[in-house]
């Protein structure tokens, strides 16, 4: 399913530096041989992100230039974590610490905590939902279940973002928030969950990483020890980084710069959760010395696959969008992308287990397939038609699979079977490895045959058989092994949790198949409401919905089948209608109405500063320059100093009666909108507006703080202001 189990399962590792490079493309070698200073690697879908990265530390390592134990690889998921770790341990780079930023903060934490703190670390909460429950019924509010995930995700959103209880209000308009409550009533929820942990002495995922920022910013001491420990960092999917994991690596790295970011604006689909694109796109900005390094040579789907991917994102908007990159297909051409439309749901379900039928009866894996929907609630309409074709699935991830009680029980028997398989009358008649691990597993319920049906059966059969599967690859790279040789695999592939290729059809939701590629993907439901989904309105939702369907096209190798359905039931009104993002991409819609390509070329852009001594400089297309104070002429780094485009205490020549006309302006829009007036206008934009005095919409529109949707709304009434106008809209109770 995904790159790592794609390769040779048991490739040999490199027998030198130099031999870590072979097979690189020159983007990738570039990525692999830039190890000192930052390092920006902006990387399409398919090119080889996590291979050029885990080379690069590799290659660090194995030419003795970076030491094992100071480099720490981030990324976002236990999966990603697992494969890097694997990968690494391919290459001959044991002892690197490559985990997810929760993993990381929560070893450090658990580590200073008696030092920093006293006593143990409090204990860390799977699920919050219940103490959200909790919290709600010490409010005397009552909440369904859809309301109590709805709030839960609002909680979860203003820990990342850092927003305590009482600025939730304003921080949830501001960022645009949809809430399911009324704010204040979220607030003091918010409130009350605190108060609930606190009482029970127990701690949740979001404070894993909020508690280990506080202990690294009040102690000193500590975040030197940290510093000493890690001197080289990388971080993958740099794209979904949260305001508060951009302030826990900000304190990891202290003032050095040895960084190396990986990420890609047009995969950013966890905004939600108060992930953001920005830390990626300003990276130069923050970095001036940054070497960028763009890969844009697609190694993964087909020409045919990589033509709509790109052409979804000709037509997409927004800071991500100009950004984009264009990407290019290395691999032979293939069939060109299907696109049905089916009268109802059931019959779309029907229709894509008869055409999985028919693959598996032409020899493709099941292992090999996937069908990737909007939402998990569509997951029960496949999984119906799949069993009743008789066709195997599997829903739960590849990143747990060592977690699975009958893999546990498994290795149990295994190990057991390596220490005393002499006297084990199940081995009598095994001649190799493969039949003796198959005659041990049939103890724990393998057959040579699968189970009939679905259901926790079959996944348990399934499980087995990924484990045969893995000791007939294991038997044929190392010839002679034996079971004990086996069960040590087996632990270091737990431990890194590099898990084996599970034989059946994947399925699974557009979000959690982020980082996964199959031969074959069925884009199921791409109907309007449901792609976009019906509650993504606004402009930015509209295109994290178009870039989530990038995503999905971008998972296929080389075929892929895109559907929908008129109706949601048989006989009901066919009154759908296909994505609006397939318009001019599929065949009758009409031409596509696209951008130019923007930024989306290959190459190496080499930073002024930290280039490798004697390498040629190559001069940025482009590169931001700092804001700087229009007085003074200083670099400005304040935020409301930048709005003011100078220094706080520089002199201002601001029109003070202008100043107070906007304000009294900005009182009676946020009575009427019952909003706290800084969501109208902060005061800082409208001392800028003040001092600015714009004539015209582009000079206001120029201005920070104001905005598109703001510029939209008031703009009018603002330059009329300050053109001397009586806009009117006097309270009505003044």
């Amino acid at each position: 399913m995904t790159a790592a189990t794609h390769s040779p399962l048991f490739p040999q590792v490199p027998d030198s530096a130099d031999a870590v490079l072979e097979g690189l493309d020159p983007e990738q070698r570039e990525v692999a041989t830039a190890l000192r200073g930052p390092v920006c690697v902006l990387a399409g879908a398919g090119t080889g992100k996590t291979r050029a990265i885990t080379h690069r530390i590799a290659y660090g390592v194995r030419a003795g230039i970076l030491q094992p134990s100071s480099v720490l690889a981030v990324t976002f998921t236990n999966r990603a974590a697992g494969e890097m770790r694997g990968r690494l341990r391919q290459l001959g780079a044991q002892g690197v610490q490559a985990r997810t930023f929760h993993s990381a903060a929560l070893r450090q934490l658990q580590y200073f905590w008696p030092k920093a703190i006293g006593g143990s670390l409090p204990r860390l909460v799977d699920r919050k939902i219940q103490l959200v429950a909790d919290a709600a019924a010490a409010c005397r509010v009552r909440l369904d279940r859809g309301e109590l995930r709805d709030v839960t995700a609002e909680i979860e959103w203003s820990k990342v973002t850092q927003t305590v209880p009482a600025d939730y209000a304003p921080a949830a308009v501001k960022a645009g928030r949809d809430i399911p409550r009324d704010p204040a009533e979220i607030a003091q929820l918010y409130s009350a969950y605190e108060d609930v942990k606190r009482q029970r002495g127990v701690i949740d995922f979001e404070d894993v990483l909020l508690l280990t920022v506080a202990v690294l910013q009040d102690r000193a001491d500590i975040v030197e020890q940290v510093r000493a420990q890690y001197q080289h960092f990388v971080v993958d999917e740099y794209q979904d980084v949260s305001p508060l994991q951009q302030r826990l690596l900000e304190l990891w790295l202290g003032e050095r710069d040895d960084l190396c970011v990986v990420g890609d604006a047009s995969q950013t689909i966890y905004s939600f959760t108060g992930a953001t694109p920005d830390h990626l796109l300003d990276f130069r900005t923050r970095h001036p010395g940054a070497t960028v390094v763009k890969l844009v040579r697609d190694y993964r789907s087909t020409p045919q696959v990589v033509h709509l991917a790109n052409g979804l994102l000709s037509q997409a908007s927004g800071r991500a969008a100009d950004h984009r990159l264009e990407l290019v297909s290395q691999r032979d051409p293939g069939p060109e992308p299907g696109y049905t439309e089916y009268p109802d749901e059931p019959a779309e379900a029907e229709g894509a287990a008869r055409r999985i039928r028919d693959l598996l009866d032409a020899g493709v894996p099941a292992a090999e397939i996937a069908v990737l929907f909007r939402t998990n609630a569509q997951s029960e309409t496949y999984e119906q038609a799949l069993a009743d074709l008789g066709i195997p699935y599997q829903l739960r991830g590849a990143e747990r699979f060592f977690d699975r009680p009958e893999v546990r029980k498994a290795g149990v028997a295994l190990r057991g079977a390596a220490r005393f398989g002499g006297n084990d009358t199940l081995l009598e008649d095994a001649v190799d490895l493969p039949s003796q691990v198959r005659a041990v597993l049939s103890g724990e319920g393998w057959t040579p045959q699968p189970p009939a049906g679905s259901g926790a059966v079959r996944e348990r059969w399934e499980s087995l058989a990924a484990l045969v599967g893995l000791a007939q690859d294991f038997a044929a790279a190392q010839p002679g092994a034996s079971l004990a040789d086996l069960v040590a695999e087996l632990d270091e592939r737990a431990n890194a949790q590099h898990a084996p290729t599970v034989q059946g059809v994947t399925l699974a939701s557009l979000h959690s198949a982020k980082g996964l590629e199959w031969d074959v993907v069925f884009l199921v439901g791409v109907a309007e409401g449901m792609m976009p989904i019906t509650y993504a309105r606004t402009d930015e939702q509209i295109e994290e919905e178009r870039r989530l369907l990038y995503v999905g096209v971008t998972r296929a190798r080389e075929r892929l089948h895109v559907s929908w359905a008129l109706s949601r039931s048989p006989g009901g009104r066919p009154s759908r209608r296909p994505s609006r993002f397939l318009d001019g991409l599929r065949p009758g819609s009409g031409a596509a109405v696209g951008r130019a390509a923007g930024g989306g070329a290959g190459g190496i852009e080499r930073g002024f500063t930290g280039a490798a001594a004697g390498a040629p400089l190559v001069r940025r297309r482009t590169q931001r320059t700092p804001a700087r104070c229009r007085v003074c002429g200083r670099t400005l780094t304040d935020a409301g100093e930048m709005k003011l485009m100078r220094c706080e205490d520089c002199p201002s020549d601001m029109d003070e009666g202008l100043y107070e006309r906007l304000r009294d302006w900005r009182a009676v829009q946020a009575r009427r909108a019952g909003q706290p007036a800084f969501c109208v206008f902060t005061d800082k934009t409208l001392m800028a507006i003040a001092e600015t005095v714009p004539e015209e919409e582009g000079e206001l529109a120029r201005i920070p703080g104001v905005g598109v949707r703001k510029f939209h709304r008031y703009g009018a009434d603002v330059l009329a202001i300050c053109a001397g106008h009586d806009v009117g809209g006097d309270d009505e109770e003044g």
